[in-house]
């Protein structure tokens, strides 16, 4: 499969182009959604891209969609045939990297779930004792597991710009008590039934982000991408130890890579080495074939 760094539809109306989807209208109803192989760190969309990357993601989040349509609806609309919008070029150009999806009202918030203390949460406890506000026990070590999965949402930062925490009122505040409690129920929820599954094909979901829409009707509706290399912490189980930021199977390798640059995290982004890409590359196929098996 060859790299897609930009889409190039021009037989529907583009709405949108983020970090890594291009969005398009499909009609009135429906969205055309792009997943392709841009990679952002850091906020900054790098200049290459990570060939196949957006394959791994579509194929990954229709994957959890299933699994978890149980607990909640989700945004695809398979019946809707694109061969009516694109032509055949384009259907091409978009093989395994698209989904159509209805149209919902994105809420504004990310609903971050945490059940390791790394990242921005180990140094909140470091500094606090706390991630978010929420109270942990004191001794805790980088990559520990907490005692509990804990919700900590996030503002939905434009492109260029860090998402920053929010407490769980001002999710109540902006969306309403009802609707902010059945995000966070939600979100536990699927994250609890998801780490359990990932620790018998070999992963520890250390923590990860979803997102949600509302319907007409106001259903809850799970959205985006689900429980991806892009939007979570992928550990190996055999090589974990807490004390440690873990080897992971996700974007936190070119992280990683990038700190050890004399760059600023502003736009534009460095490039990255050939090995570096190949090697990224690598880590997000083997995630998706340890958790599907394909």
């Amino acid at each position: 499969m060859d790299a897609l760094y930009e889409s190039t539809i021009t037989s529907v109306p583009r709405l949108h182009r983020g970090k890594v989807r291009d969005i398009y209208a499909l009609g009135d109803a429906h969205l055309l959604i792009v997943t392709s192989d841009r990679l952002s760190a850091f906020d900054v969309i790098l200049p290459q891209p990570i060939p196949g990357k957006g394959a791994v993601l579509t194929a990954l989040t229709d994957f959890w969609m299933a699994r978890f349509v149980h607990i909640l609806p989700n945004h695809l609309a398979p019946e809707v045939d694109v061969s009516r919008y694109l032509s055949a070029a384009e259907r091409r150009q978009i093989e395994g990297r698209f989904v159509v999806a209805r149209k919902l009202r994105a809420l504004p918030v990310e609903a971050v779930v945490r059940g390791y203390l790394i990242g921005s949460g180990w140094k909140d406890y470091q500094r606090t004792g706390a991630v978010c506000g929420i109270s942990l026990p004191p001794g805790l070590q980088l990559a520990d597991r907490l005692p509990e999965p804990i919700f900590t949402p996030a503002d939905k930062a434009p492109v260029g710009q860090h998402d920053e925490n929010i407490s769980f009122a001002e999710v109540e505040r902006r969306i309403g008590a009802a609707l902010a409690a059945q995000v966070r129920d939600a979100a536990l929820r699927i994250y609890r039934e998801a780490a359990e599954y990932a620790l018998t094909r070999g992963i520890i979901i250390a923590d990860t982000k979803f997102e949600f829409g509302i319907d007409e009707h106001g259903r809850l509706h799970l959205i985006d991408e689900v429980l991806t290399p892009d939007s979570s912490r992928f550990w190996s189980a055999q090589t974990y130890r807490s004390g440690i930021s873990p080897p992971s199977f996700d974007k936190q390798f070119v992280r990683d890579y990038l700190e050890t640059l004399d760059w600023n995290k502003q736009a534009p982004g460095p490039e990255l080495p050939a090995d570096i890409i190949a090697r990224t590359a690598e880590k997000y196929r083997e995630a998706q074939r340890l958790l599907t098996g394909c």
